[in-house]
């Protein structure tokens, strides 16, 4: 296992870092599963968990907690906010109400006094930047969060949060977790830019781009993997996007093949070879997914695997842009983009 600085934070944290958004009803994965999954982690070099209260409506939060109690000093525990929880309209966003109401209850699930990492799952449009920052400024002066940092915003939103804790003389930022993967390469032109010049650490997630890069999907294969059965719209090949990844991973295939890896290996070498990357997240929902990505954590891919990469998908481009999960507001609802 590799380990590196996140961001200026002086933490050092694992090159790949376990997410626990398959723990629980998501994943179908009980505790005995969950707590093993994450002692072989460990066992493997890992020290970063990341999980989210949205996550199987806090479910994951609570195995989490079980599987790391006893050891949590040793870990670098992230988790997240903003996603709905529940219908009750105040019960999500980023408002100064919901965090601190949904870190207290991500504490009692999670079983902990503290988290170190706590992030904004999406950037919320109906909270100003400074209202969120001064609410997770003060949660930081009491000791229940270490640092905090945002989840898949635009990179115009992270430059203007930066600004906003100068101006209003807030702490800020200091991680963004964004997907990035072989597939999806859009954060390339923008965000990890915006990422290297303010100093983020980056903790990049579907860094298989939803099992795609997992080897389990190529050409003449039924596609059944576990995402697709509930998501079976990414996976259909009649459409567009999507035929063009099957014909991108059959390309990659090949490139693995004659440099000797596996295709987790490429994809997780890819990420974690960009030097504005900290750590991939990888998301296993079994012991042996986890241990086929583990076999990952010391790949090093040479100049001429990443230049064939490029030449497969280039640099800066997604694939599957309709995917993406930063899309300005205005760019979804007409309403907002007409006088």
């Amino acid at each position: 296992m590799q380990y590196r600085t996140l961001g200026r934070t002086g933490v050092q944290v694992s090159s790949l870092a376990l997410g626990a958004m398959n723990f629980g009803r998501i994943g179908r994965t009980t505790q005995e599963e969950v707590t093993a999954v994450v002692d072989a982690a460990i066992e493997g070099g890992i020290n970063v968990i990341d999980t989210a209260d949205a996550y199987s409506g806090g479910e994951s939060e609570e195995m989490v907690g079980k599987a790391i109690a006893g050891r949590r000093d040793d870990l670098v525990l992230a988790t997240k906010a903003t996603l709905p929880m529940g219908d009750e309209r105040n019960h999500r966003g980023s408002s100064r109400r919901w965090l601190v109401t949904s870190l207290d209850n991500s504490l009692r699930r999670l079983g902990v006094d503290h988290v170190d990492l706590y992030q904004i799952h999406r950037w919320d449009p109906t909270t100003s930047d400074e209202e969120t920052l001064s609410a997770l400024t003060d949660l930081q002066r009491a000791g229940k969060i270490r640092y905090f940092g945002s989840s898949t915003f635009p990179a115009y939103r992270i430059v203007q949060a930066q600004w906003a804790a100068r101006e209003h003389h807030l702490s800020r930022y200091v991680t963004e977790q964004p997907s990035y993967s072989i597939l999806q390469r859009g954060i390339e032109t923008h965000v990890l830019p915006v990422t290297e010049e303010y100093g983020l650490g980056v903790l990049a997630w579907s860094p298989l781009a939803s099992g795609w890069l997992s080897g389990a999907i190529r050409e003449g294969r039924d596609i059944a993997t576990s995402r697709s059965t509930f998501m079976p719209q990414r996976f259909d090949t009649a459409i567009p996007s999507n035929r063009a990844r099957l014909d991108a991973v059959e390309r990659l295939a090949a490139v693995a093949d004659e440099a000797g890896l596996t295709m987790i290996q490429l994809a997780l070498g890819f990420v974690t070879a960009h030097p504005a990357v900290t750590s991939a997240l990888i998301g296993p929902r079994t012991l042996d997914h986890l241990r086929s990505q583990l076999a990952a954590a010391d790949t090093v891919l040479t100049a001429d695997v990443l230049d064939a990469i490029d030449s497969i998908v280039a640099p800066g481009v997604d694939l599957a842009a309709h995917e993406k999960n930063d899309t300005p507001p205005a760019l979804l609802d007409p309403a907002l983009r007409r006088r």
